[in-house]
């Protein structure tokens, strides 16, 4: 039986968000700095893209950049702020969290998937720099989470398809895997084939030249223009078209 592709669009804005809608995403993550690996919105942004988007939506919940180990105080905001999206109305929510060995923090992530029902919840690319990625797929499992984002543990999902293909065939339907970072119109499909997966996440963004007539010292960096990044519609359509693409030859290779 033909099983759909997933897509998810990883958002930084509304308007990024509203944009992987009109794409024709199946679903938002929802975040703020990108650059940073992404960090957890604003309440206006996480309220105001609700109200919006009538597609799932989940929101990263992860309170700095860096690594994934936290104190208690950055662990009580994380639990803030998924009481915070249950109260919203979100689909689900995104987090990771390692101990100082490298090993899922199954009994902490167990806790908040409990805190979070009746959202579901991802576990994001912490999963990445873990120690041993099939022994962190099964504690993720046992924690609760319904999908892991990973790029196979290479800076990307293209370099990490060895690894997502055995992450795929592990999960088998106890979980989902979900493909992300540096998926691009012109690699999906492929990936597609090497993988087997059914989820794929991607940004879909391009540059958005400001408005700005004058561009100061401050917002400028050296650019001729100052720009931000957006998610595109078009790009969002074409990457959906691909990956269905590639699974309609590989399920007619199948029969």
């Amino acid at each position: 039986m033909e099983e759909k592709i997933v897509l998810e669009i990883c958002a930084n804005s509304v308007d990024s968000a509203l944009a992987a809608q009109q794409g024709g995403a199946d679903r938002v993550e929802l975040c703020d700095n990108l650059s940073e690996g992404g960090t957890t919105p604003s309440y206006a942004t996480l309220a105001k893209t609700r109200e919006l988007l009538h597609i799932s939506l989940y929101a990263l919940i992860r309170p700095r950049g860096g690594d994934f180990l936290y104190d208690d105080m950055e662990f009580d905001l994380i639990a803030r702020d998924i009481g915070i999206c249950k109260q919203l109305g979100y689909d689900g929510v995104v987090i990771g969290l390692l101990q100082a060995d490298g090993r899922v923090d199954k009994k902490r992530t167990r806790w908040l998937t409990e805190l979070a029902w009746p959202m579901g919840v991802t576990f994001h690319r912490a999963f990445d720099d873990s120690r041993d990625p099939m022994a962190a797929l099964e504690d993720i499992l046992e924690a609760g989470c319904e999908r892991i984002l990973t790029s196979g543990q290479r800076p990307t999902a293209p370099e990490g398809a060895a690894l997502l293909g055995r992450l795929v065939n592990q999960a088998g339907h106890r979980i989902a895997v979900m493909a992300g970072s540096g998926i691009r119109v012109d690699n999906i499909a492929s990936l597609v084939r090497q993988t087997r997966g059914r989820e794929f996440h991607a940004t879909a963004k391009v540059d958005r030249k400001s408005a700005m007539q004058h561009v100061g010292m401050l917002f400028s960096r050296g650019q001729k223009e100052a720009s931000s990044q957006v998610t595109d519609a078009g790009l969002v359509r074409e990457l959906r078209r691909q990956a269905e693409a590639a699974r309609r030859d590989m399920d007619e290779e199948v029969v």
